[in-house]
């Protein structure tokens, strides 16, 4: 498995922006597809988006797409979330994952700690 800390969560009005950062240590970061999660308070843990190896790898839930994009930097083993046009339903606490590639759909086996996002009205 691998070790994941994310950052770069805030406090930030809707419509404006945020990039959360995530950056791994351990294993070969290559060997993982990315996923990015989140939680609203009383919710469950949905399924943001995830990215294999480059921009044209990546697979979005509906609610974020167009607003949200992915990207990953193999070399630093960081992978981002910059969110755009932040909505108040976009609050939660973001986690960040990693899934060996060619395990199951969803079988996100390392998790971070997760950071806070809040987009106030």
């Amino acid at each position: 498995q691998v070790q994941l800390v994310e950052s770069g969560g805030g406090l930030v009005q809707a419509g404006g922006s945020l990039r959360l950062s995530c950056v791994a240590s351990g294993r070969i970061f290559t060997n993982y597809v990315m996923g990015w999660f989140r939680q609203a308070p009383g919710k469950e843990r949905e399924f943001v988006g995830a990215i294999l190896s480059g921009p044209t790898s990546t697979h979005y839930a509906e609610s974020v797409k167009g607003r949200f994009t992915m990207s990953r930097d193999n070399a630093k083993k960081a992978v981002y979330l910059r969110m755009n046009n932040l909505k108040p339903e976009d609050t939660g606490v973001y986690y960040c994952a990693a899934k060996p590639i060619g395990a199951k759909e969803g079988d996100f086996r390392s998790w971070g700690q997760g950071t806070q996002v809040t987009v106030s009205s």
